[in-house]
């Protein structure tokens, strides 16, 4: 008689296994404070560039996020200081964010902000099929349905409820090289995933920002080095030390820590909210509000993200 035997289960793929209860809450406020601290460099990184270009501004944003997550990391978390292993996953994911960096600024030369923001919009959906491929993480047929919906409404606020500028986008010179840079970024999120082995997330950032550094210094350091810093005004000073810490650092932090717990569209899904928080900043500033219309569009995007949050992973 044949004895039965139980064999073993085959292991889970670790990049489709994602968090639950209190841990899936948690990375999910991660990313929607995230989008608002992004929304924050948009109208404070206007004053810095008025006075000093994209690359060498770049540039000495990451060349202070490097010291501070530097502090961060060895100083006051005190993670044991190792030389990185596989140095070359550093160098990707630097380079990729160095890309999106690049051509972000680069398209800005050709066309207009909500032109790129609209480019922005497909950054989800795009990190859906890298995800795919890169780790094998499938999303669900109703998440990509609650991503095409926030998308729409996001769209909807980038134009700022008028038809006319929808029905006439033109996708041109810029708005190809962004596409260039969003297709970059959609794949650094899974890539984040990918290339985890285990090492502390904090020291692991703190490698990448620093290999995203060679990548910036064709178009930032002869510049940069040419830079009177005594005659730029304390708004530059105070709108670097907010890029460096704030939108580089703290949210590299809080980008780490939702992709090792959500899956990736539903991560970059997030940025559909950044216009919207835009809106509201530029009005707490001072600077107008949007038209209800507009904020109609908001709430569709927020409803669109709520419907996807809920959905099982």
């Amino acid at each position: 008689m044949t004895e039965n035997v139980d064999l073993p289960a085959a292991p889970a793929n670790r990049h489709t296994v994602h968090a639950k209860g209190r841990e899936k809450l948690l990375a999910h406020a991660a990313m929607l404070l995230f989008a608002a601290l992004i929304a924050g460099s948009f109208s404070f990184g206007g004053m810095a560039a008025q006075h000093l270009e994209a690359g060498p501004l770049t540039l000495w944003r990451y060349l202070m996020t490097m010291v501070v997550m530097g502090i961060l990391t060895f100083g006051i978390l005190r993670v044991p200081f190792t030389t990185p292993r596989r140095v070359w996953r550093y160098a990707l994911l630097g380079g990729l964010i160095a890309i999106y960096m690049l051509t972000m600024f680069a398209a800005l030369e050709f066309t207009s902000p909500v032109q790129t923001g609209a480019v922005f919009t497909l950054m989800p959906l795009i990190s859906a099929g890298f995800a795919l491929v890169f780790i094998g993480q499938r999303t669900r047929p109703d998440v990509l349905i609650a991503l095409v919906i926030a998308a729409l409404g996001a769209i909807w606020v980038i134009f700022r409820a008028d038809i006319g500028a929808i029905l006439s986008f033109d996708v041109g010179r810029g708005e190809l090289i962004y596409f260039v840079g969003v297709i970059c970024h959609g794949a650094y999120v899974p890539l984040i995933r990918k290339f985890g082995q285990g090492e502390n997330p904090v020291a692991f950032g703190f490698w990448v920002v620093v290999f995203t550094i060679p990548w910036l210094l064709p178009t930032g350091a002869v510049p940069l080095a040419e830079t009177d810093f005594a005659a730029l005004p304390g708004t530059v000073w105070a709108t670097i030390a907010y890029l460096s810490i704030v939108t580089t650092a703290i949210t590299f932090m809080l980008l780490q820590y939702a992709s090792m717990r959500l899956p990736a569209p539903k991560v970059l899904g997030y940025g559909y909210l950044t216009p919207t928080f835009i809106i509201l900043l530029e009005g707490l500033l001072g600077h107008g509000w949007a038209s209800p219309a507009v904020f109609l569009g908001a709430l569709v995007t927020a409803a669109g993200l709520l419907v996807m949050g809920l959905l099982r992973d």
